[in-house]
């Protein structure tokens, strides 16, 4: 058993790209990533922090606009609306979740296209399903940027998709699928899960679910991705597969933390510098 050690490639990736932005300063192009965070939810404050300390350490310029709860719909346009206009900003990022009060595929489709590093805008969605360029969604992306580190080639794979939300399995699916795999989506109305994931070469969860994947439920030597994020009683955080007892079974598997998590931010970084070029 081989383990996808997403934190080595990151810090890889991540020394690639302050290369690039190196690069682009000394032609007067400063990368420049904003961020929207509103509320208090701590997930979202952590991971804004792991953003910017990644953002801090490439040399990527990182203004942070943080607003209450309690913030209208048309401030946050608005404050979109300066980021689309500002030539030095080159990706927007609004975390998510946004509060109920706020219209989340509204915020998503006033980001321009060119600047949505997050890859979450219609657009950029369908340039994905037909196989086109464009920014991908950056979970999917570095799960596909991992396998590839491994030289594991999903064409003619028989791959399981578990959690079919638009930031992760929709997109993950057509990457699968635009790289030749034959992909299995699952959700929370599949009946019969361990049917669909026991004749899987390859499993991808993110579901956000403990020991949702059990060792019966994983056929010998196959592949499993771990994209879930959980936090026990006891604090301790894990990911929606029993790793211990599921990695007996494997040939790859990720961990958690430190498999699919920091391949997220370096795909955002990635992102930011592709954008940054297209001025």
């Amino acid at each position: 058993m081989t383990i996808l050690d997403g934190k080595s490639l990151s810090i890889k990736i991540q020394n690639d790209i302050k290369k690039e932005a190196d690069a682009l300063r000394e032609i007067n192009i400063t990368p420049g990533l904003a961020v929207i965070l509103i509320g208090d939810d701590p997930a979202s404050h952590s991971y804004v922090k792991m953003k910017e300390k990644a953002c801090y350490e490439t040399g990527i310029y990182s203004i942070l606009h943080k607003m209450p709860s309690s913030i209208s719909e048309e401030k946050i346009l608005e404050t979109i609306t300066m980021m689309n206009e500002n030539k030095n900003i080159d990706g927007i990022l609004v975390q998510l979740p946004l509060p109920s009060h706020i219209d989340t595929t509204k915020i998503i489709e006033a980001i321009s296209a060119k600047k949505d590093v997050d890859g979450f805008h219609p657009y950029n969605v369908g340039r994905l399903v037909a196989g086109l360029s464009g920014f991908v969604p950056c979970t999917p992306l570095g799960v596909m940027r991992l396998l590839e580190e491994y030289k594991i080639d999903v064409k003619g794979m028989n791959v399981c998709v578990v959690g079919a939300s638009n930031i992760v399995g929709k997109p993950m699916m057509n990457l699968l699928l635009n790289a030749g795999a034959t992909v299995d989506i699952c959700h929370i109305f599949t009946k019969n899960l361990k049917e669909h994931t026991k004749r899987a070469d390859m499993i991808i969860v993110g579901v956000g679910k403990a020991n949702l994947i059990t060792e019966n439920m994983v056929k010998e030597s196959a592949i499993v991705v771990d994209i879930g994020i959980n936090v026990l009683a006891n604090g301790k955080l894990v990911g929606d597969v029993d790793f211990e007892n599921v990695s007996k079974k494997c040939s790859f598997i990720t961990p958690v933390p430190g498999g699919a998590g920091p391949m997220t931010i370096a795909m955002l970084l990635s992102n930011t510098i592709k954008s940054a070029k297209n001025r």
